[in-house]
């Protein structure tokens, strides 16, 4: 009798709490912001403007400072939940995704290629619609863009791209984040990219210049960025008077750089070009030496997993090194792009300087 008075009461005690902190979040005083992008697709950061971006980031920064720094409750997505489609593996897009949406209160609902075919058993048309009546939103990593456009135009939720072979944007926002934080501002930085042309170095293309700051890439010959999206690249260097530049020497593009970046010179799917791919990057490995002609308060990123021939361990662990943290807000930059896309919720923090 005792044990079940005590289990009431610490229930009780449980649901005070937390109806407490849901009508302390709801009473906060929040920022005024334009920017609403409630019901909307993240398929590629070319969609959006600088600002919408800016918002993204703030509201991450916001959603990191509540929860993590002041340990406040805010279940943001209580009642909704997400289809997560994943042809590819991951671990930092799934776990983030997970953890991050369950901790704002939604369900997050995981689904492999043994569990859903794209097109294959059952139509694209049809998977969207089906999902679209269950789940609040749908994040997708697939082989395909063409089936993210596809999902986009047959759905009625919000569509998040989770990596495709075009682009990455949730893992930029992640980036950006992270080099925020550590130099209180992105205007102005210049970035390096040193590796393969692929859907990381895309989404960078398509927003840097968005922020103020400068891209510099190198690639080896037959690797570089596509075309279509480079010309794209340049005109948004035109238009925020930043520097675009294309080169196939890595030293030349590390000069003067704030941010070294690279990433896997194997993506999945590209395990039989193994052999020729390590030796067309030979000489692209960042290590102490590209370092010493970047800037002065160079830092490195690497969305990870990595493997040694793309940067040393000395560049890998040094203490300018910010994978981990560019990893772990992987988790606080989904957070902020399901709550953008599926609330009203607007940031109580104060803007930081982009």
């Amino acid at each position: 009798m005792l044990f079940n008075l005590k289990t009431l009461l610490r229930s009780a005690a449980f649901r005070q709490g937390s109806q407490l902190a849901v009508r302390n979040f709801q009473c906060g005083k929040s920022v005024q912001s334009n920017v609403q992008l409630k019901g909307r697709h993240l398929l590629t950061l070319k969609d959006f403007t600088g600002e919408e971006i800016k918002y993204l980031l703030w509201l991450s920064a916001d959603l990191k400072h509540r929860i993590k720094q002041k340990g406040e409750y805010l279940p943001l997505l209580q009642g909704k939940s997400l289809s997560m489609i994943f042809e590819k593996r991951s671990t930092r897009t799934r776990l983030s995704t997970e953890t991050g949406f369950a901790l704002l209160g939604g369900h997050p609902c995981f689904l492999t290629t043994q569990d859903i075919h794209l097109g294959v058993n059952e139509s694209l048309t049809d998977t969207a619609r089906v999902l679209s009546s269950m789940t609040d939103a749908i994040l997708a990593r697939v082989y395909k863009h063409s089936d993210l456009d596809h999902l986009a135009k047959e759905a009625s939720v919000p569509i998040v791209n989770g990596l495709s072979e075009i682009y990455h944007p949730v893992q930029i926002l992640a980036d950006y984040l992270t080099l925020q934080e550590h130099y209180g501002y992105l205007k102005g930085l210049t970035l390096s990219w040193i590796g393969d042309g692929n859907n990381i170095l895309h989404s960078i293309m398509m927003s840097a210049a968005k922020f103020g700051m400068s891209l510099q890439v190198a690639t080896p010959k037959g690797y570089e960025p596509d075309p279509g999206i480079t010309k794209l690249a340049e005109q948004y260097a035109k238009e925020h008077g930043t520097k675009l530049s294309l080169t196939f020497d890595p030293m030349e593009a590390a000069r003067g750089s704030n941010v070294l970046i690279t990433d896997t010179w194997i993506s999945m799917g590209q395990e039989e070009e193994k052999s020729k791919r390590l030796r067309d990057f030979q000489g692209y490995q960042i290590t102490m030496k590209t370092a010493g002609v970047a800037a002065p308060n160079w830092t490195f990123l690497h969305c990870l997993p990595r493997k040694p021939e793309e940067v040393d361990d000395e560049v890998f662990y040094c203490p300018r090194s910010l994978v981990f943290p560019e990893a772990e807000n992987r988790k606080w930059t989904i957070m902020a792009v399901m709550v953008s896309l599926l609330t009203d919720y607007s940031p109580q923090l104060q803007k930081p300087t982009f």
